[in-house]
Parts: C-alpha cells; sequence; structure tokens
C-alpha cells in the first residue's frame, strides 16, 4: 500500500467522525493497525483501521469495557464467536445488576409507603441484606435444624424445597417478607440450640434421610389438597406420611404407632413464623412444606380421634 492510499490520523479521525484524540487513544492501546509510519515519523492507517475503529465505536457504544472489545479484536478469523460469547457475559451481567435495581426500587417503596413509626425498624432489616438478597442465612438454619447424618443429597432436596428463592420482580411486600425471613434465620443460627423435633434426637436405629425422603413425598401428595382447601383427610398422603415416620425407626405402620406418632408431633418444636415467611413470598398456589406437615398432621390427629370414640 503506498502512502497516497494511506490517512493520516486527522484523515482517519475525519472519515471515522471521531476526533483525533480518540483514534490515538485506541491507537496506542493496540486496537487499530497502523501502516509504516512516514519518513516524518507520522502515523498512517489504512482502510482496515476505519472498518475496525468502526467495530470499536459499536462495541464502545454497547458500553463493553476495552478488555473485552480488545478480546473481541483480537479473535482473528472468528470474530462472531468472540462476540457472541462476550455479548452472553454482558448479558448475563446486566441481568445481575437490573435485579439489584429491582429490589432496591421494591425497597425504597417499602421504606416510602410505611409510617415514620416503622420506618426505622424496616431500614434496618432491609439494610442487614444484600440486593438483591442471599439464601445464605436460610440455608445455613436448615443445615443447624436437620438431624445429623444425612446423606448429601437429601439435605439438598430438601434445601431446594425449604428455601426459597427471591422474586425476580419483588414488590415492597416481597422485600420485608425476605428481609424478616434473614433477620429470622440470621437470628436463630446466632442462638444455639433451639431444640429439636424428637424424630432428630433419635439416636439408635435412626435413619434420617428415609424420613426427610418420604416426607418430601407425603408433602407433594398433600399440596393439591391445600391448593384445593380441602380439608385434612385420610388417604395416600397421610399413609406416606406415616410410613416414612415408621420406616425412619425401622418399625411397622400401626394403629398403636399412629396414636403415639400423634402424641410426638403434637409436642415437637414448631417453626411456623418460617413458613408464615415463606408463604409471603411464594404466594397460595406453592403450598409451603410446612403448611403441608400441618396438614397432615391434623389428618393424623383426627383419625386418631375417630378410632378413640
Amino acid at each position: 500500500m503506498t502512502a497516497d492510499s494511506t490517512w493520516s490520523i486527522g484523515e482517519l479521525a475525519e472519515r471515522a467522525g471521531v476526533t483525533v484524540k480518540t483514534v490515538r487513544f485506541y491507537s496506542d492501546r493496540g486496537l487499530l493497525p497502523e501502516e509504516p509510519r512516514s519518513t516524518g515519523g507520522h502515523r498512517r492507517y489504512g482502510p482496515e483501521a476505519l472498518d475496525r475503529l468502526r467495530v470499536i465505536r459499536s462495541l464502545r457504544a454497547l458500553d463493553l469495557p476495552l478488555p473485552d472489545v480488545g478480546r473481541v479484536l483480537s479473535e482473528e478469523g472468528a470474530l462472531d464467536d468472540a462476540l457472541e460469547d462476550v455479548v452472553a457475559g454482558q448479558l448475563r451481567d446486566i441481568g445481575s445488576q437490573l435485579a439489584a435495581l429491582r429490589w432496591r426500587e421494591a425497597a425504597l417503596q417499602l421504606l416510602q409507603d410505611c409510617t415514620p413509626a416503622e420506618r426505622t425498624e424496616r431500614l434496618l432489616l432491609v439494610g442487614a441484606m444484600s440486593a438483591p438478597p442471599s439464601t445464605a442465612a436460610p440455608a445455613r438454619f436448615w443445615r443447624r435444624w436437620l438431624p445429623l447424618r444425612m446423606p448429601a443429597r437429601v439435605v439438598s432436596a430438601v434445601l431446594e424445597q425449604a428455601v426459597p428463592q427471591p422474586p425476580e420482580d419483588p414488590t415492597p411486600a416481597h422485600v420485608l417478607a425476605f428481609a424478616r425471613l434473614h433477620a429470622f434465620t440470621s437470628r436463630s443460627c446466632e442462638g444455639g440450640d433451639r431444640g429439636q423435633p424428637a424424630a432428630h434426637r433419635t439416636d439408635e436405629g435412626f435413619r434420617p434421610g428415609v424420613l426427610y425422603e418420604g416426607l418430601s413425598e407425603a408433602h407433594a401428595l398433600a399440596s393439591p389438597h391445600l391448593r384445593d382447601q380441602q380439608s385434612p383427610h385420610e388417604g395416600e398422603a397421610l399413609d406416606c406420611f406415616v410410613s416414612a415416620h415408621a420406616a425412619s425407626r425401622g418399625v411397622r405402620d400401626t394403629p398403636a404407632f399412629r396414636r403415639a406418632l400423634s402424641r410426638v408431633l403434637a409436642a415437637d418444636p414448631r417453626i411456623d413464623h418460617y413458613w408464615q415467611l415463606v408463604a409471603e413470598l411464594t404466594g397460595p398456589s406453592r403450598p409451603t412444606p410446612g403448611a403441608a406437615h400441618d396438614w397432615l398432621c391434623a389428618a393424623l390427629d383426627a383419625q386418631v380421634a375417630r378410632q378413640a370414640t
């Protein structure tokens, strides 16, 4: 390419519609290809530099950082693949930023719409968690609540069902419920032994994995009855519930066992506040495991009472 077919930095800037300072900035960072300099040591550029500059400006218009711009331009012969990867990464980042902004907006609305007497308490609740909030505190709560010697896959399944995910489009009510859930589970984790259900304290012969796998199935069977607002009653869900307790202890499901189980469950410590907050986040269309557990306990109590008459 002759000197007549190349452009000075000013000529390239004029053709691209940018300033000389912009051309020099990208050139100094190795993003623009240069032709051999003039005899006076001045920079010269060919048509390839103009094409490259237009690509750079387009990428920067999308707010891509310079390192990502350089990555796209450095993939010789694979610009489309590199651009696809960079765009996908940017979309993930923007998605995270939008999620944070939605939570911040809902949190600010929560503080704006409450009374002055409520504002300080809510500010402290909301300020104690990230935006969007982490599920680490509820997960720790459940790991401490669950019995020891639980298989990892069962623990993971319980956490998936019991720990709610932050709503993607939160309302102020969602923010308040999650903030209260975070505060409740954080305090509980710091509070030491809160008392455990009787099944958790059974030492010899108790198989907690069998219990929780069976409870998960029983809760799933009970959920349609809760959604249909049916009163607790006997049936497959209750049988599965009792069978899980019996199998975990290695005993038979008998009327006597059901009577004893009814008494034990009635005396167990409860975490109703946790499930109430989860229900505020998930809504009535998704009954919580806590609600399913209460329904099954009520069905068991009704059966035992009926048989006693």
